[in-house]
């Protein structure tokens, strides 16, 4: 766990963050709880920083890195889990998240394959955010609606001294790139590729946050920033905002609503990968007929 600004330390849970926010030994508040099989880890490091279990727990959205040990922290806490209300379906088995649109490309494209955005069941812990975004559990930070990524995604800011933690309305870190993944090189980029449901929100949100002019820059992915030009830095970066060329959400977005979750997709785009890895085993397997004919 690393301190990041005053009252917030960070937490990487393999490649997503996590973040305690409260002074040690006092009251504090947990920012997204990681990947399944964090709990553990999460509750020895909180006790040995604070000595005590968090008010609540605040979730910048709903994704399986960002919520995969809510359910088991909350069992073992006793507290409140905090979203928007917009990610209600997704957190109370109501709706399955959009799904992952794998013919984006490169490493996050190749590994969404396997990541599941299905729903999980938060229930009796899930509870909506207020609708002032001032939530009593984290005096003197404001909760910001960032959708776009998700539909009820949030970023939450504090004015006194500029912080702001970004969750996945974008990254510190090109999770795309092979190279970026791999490395971790910090640089400003897109988050989640795979997983934004709705690009044109996406950029209305990374512009919104460059107009607060942070000085500490924490997301759910990469090593959080804290440059001395990090204002310039993220206001070049929204007005150059880098939305992909193609993919199932570029055109139009996934429609969804606060209720029912999912309403419409639009339609999927065709996946070249299954068929090129069939197509090798069949190479592969008339090749050994052929070599054992020849035999």
């Amino acid at each position: 766990m690393k301190e990041i600004a005053p009252a917030v330390a960070c937490l990487p849970t393999i490649f997503v963050n996590s973040y305690f926010i409260g002074e040690p030994r006092g009251p504090w508040v947990l920012v997204d709880t990681g990947l399944p099989g964090f709990a553990g880890r999460i509750e020895r490091l909180s006790w040995a920083r604070f000595s005590r279990p968090p008010r609540a727990i605040l979730l910048t959205h709903g994704h399986f890195d960002h919520a995969g040990s809510a359910a088991q922290l909350a069992w073992m806490w006793k507290v409140p889990v905090y979203c928007a209300v917009a990610e209600l379906p997704y957190l109370t088995s109501r709706s399955d998240y959009p799904p992952a649109d794998p013919t984006m490309g490169g490493f996050l494209g190749l590994a969404s394959r396997v990541m599941p955005t299905r729903a999980i069941d938060l229930r009796p812990w899930v509870r909506s955010l207020p609708a002032d975004g001032v939530l009593e559990e984290l005096p003197g930070w404001q909760i910001l609606p960032t959708p776009g990524h998700s539909p009820g995604h949030v970023s939450l800011f504090r004015e006194s001294d500029r912080v702001l933690i970004g969750g996945d309305a974008l990254a510190t870190v090109d999770q795309d790139s092979y190279t970026g993944a791999i490395t971790g090189k910090q640089q400003l980029w897109r988050a989640g590729t795979p997983f934004t449901c709705n690009w044109a929100a996406t950029e209305a949100s990374v512009k919104m946050l460059a107009e607060l002019e942070p000085r500490v820059l924490a997301c759910g992915h990469g090593t959080p920033m804290s440059a001395q030009d990090l204002p310039q830095q993220l206001r070049r970066f929204a007005n150059t905002f880098p939305r992909p060329r193609h993919g199932r959400y570029v055109p139009e977005p996934a429609i969804t609503d606060e209720h029912a979750g999912v309403l419409q997709l639009p339609p999927a785009p065709a996946d070249p990968l299954p068929m090129l890895a069939a197509g090798i085993a069949a190479g592969a397997v008339l090749g050994h007929i052929v070599r054992s004919g020849k035999r």
